[in-house]
Parts: C-alpha cells; sequence; structure tokens
C-alpha cells in the first residue's frame, strides 16, 4: 500500500506551488510576531489563506468568516486516511487543550480534501471523535478546490476505481487568527507543546 511521506508530500506541495511561496526554518523570523515565528514563509505571506465556503457537520453551508472565529489551526486531510491525518490531528487536538489549561482558547479545523467520500456527517463525526471543539468541513469538488488554493495546498486522489484509493496531500497545519489572518504553519515533527507554546505566543501579542 502507498503511504504519503510528510517529506515528500511537502516537496509536492512545493512543486504544485510553482514557486509562489516556499517554506523554511528561520532564527529571525521579522514582522510583528517575529518573536513568536520559528518558520518564515518567502514571498508574500499575506496569499496564504483567505475566505472560502465550505459545509458543515450539519449540512449547512458556511464561510471562513463563520469558522474562524478565534485563533484556529486549519489541516486538509481526510477520514478514511489510514495513518497521517489521525496522528496529525490527534496532535492538533491535544495542543488546544494545552492551551485551554493556559487559560487560551483555540479552535481546531478539519477540512477534507475527499468530497466525494467525506459527506457533512462522515466528516463531522470524524471531527468530533478527535476533539469535541474540531470544527469538520467539507464541501463540492469546487469549494474544496478553492479553499485549498486559498491555503496553498497540495492534493490529489490516487486511481478512484479502488474504493479504498488514497489521497496524496500536503500535511502542514495553519494558525490563523480571526483579526490577521493566517500568521504561522506547523510541520508535523513539532510536538503538541512546541505547538502550544508558539500558538499561546502568537495569541499573547495579537
Amino acid at each position: 500500500m502507498t503511504r504519503i511521506i510528510a517529506p515528500i508530500a511537502a516537496i509536492v506541495a512545493a512543486l504544485f506551488l510553482g514557486g509562489v511561496w516556499w517554506m523554511t526554518q528561520s532564527d529571525q523570523a521579522t514582522g510583528p510576531f517575529g518573536q513568536c515565528q520559528a518558520t518564515q514563509v518567502a514571498g508574500d505571506g499575506n496569499s496564504i489563506g483567505g475566505p472560502f465556503e465550505l459545509v458543515n457537520a450539519a449540512g449547512e453551508t458556511v464561510t471562513d468568516a463563520d469558522v474562524i472565529t478565534e485563533p484556529s489551526l486549519v489541516y486538509f486531510g481526510y477520514t478514511f486516511c489510514p495513518d497521517v491525518c489521525p496522528l496529525d490531528t490527534a496532535r492538533n487536538a491535544e495542543a488546544i487543550d494545552l492551551l485551554a489549561e493556559r487559560g487560551v482558547s483555540a479552535t481546531p479545523v478539519f477540512i477534507s480534501i475527499d468530497p466525494e467520500r467525506d459527506t457533512p456527517e462522515v466528516v463531522g463525526d470524524f471531527a468530533y471523535n478527535l476533539h469535541e471543539k474540531m470544527i469538520g468541513l467539507t464541501g463540492s469538488e469546487a469549494q474544496v478546490a478553492a479553499a485549498s488554493k486559498a491555503y496553498r495546498t497540495y492534493y490529489r486522489a490516487q486511481d478512484k476505481s479502488d474504493e479504498f484509493y488514497l489521497v496524496d496531500h500536503s500535511t502542514f497545519s495553519y494558525l490563523v487568527l480571526p483579526e490577521h489572518g493566517f500568521v504561522e504553519f506547523f510541520r508535523r515533527d513539532v510536538t503538541a507543546d512546541a505547538m502550544a507554546d508558539r500558538i499561546a505566543c502568537f495569541v499573547e501579542n495579537s
């Protein structure tokens, strides 16, 4: 079985972006949140994130303004994902709980890139089973593609003639603040503790 490997996914994602932006480790990040950033987006970071229109677990059409009402961790994946998505989203959920212990409220958001199988009910159950605050979103092929494009993510389904097909996809988690939009991303190797520390820094300095 072919399984997505994070480093390969990151390379593929970078190629998909066509050089519009890329991600690097940085010890000297600048800007209003420079003291909080451990990464740097080359180019125009403001081009990441933005408006989207998707469907929530109740079957209601919602926009980014409806969903991003507090600091949010946005992740693109799919519920049939055998290992990467469950591990990443569980880590994100743990970071949310660690933040809550510090008095910082944040919301985990899961956006499916497999709308053919991920109905509102399916994605809603997946999200809720990971964390009671997690918002699960899906939509039409066009809606999902538009949201993915806004966040510069990559995904591609394998042979759909196999009902158990997998979907290759990038694996970054995005920190989005209502008043600032996208401010930071997290790779798979970032621990929940480190993620909570960095998110708390952003919130305290926003």
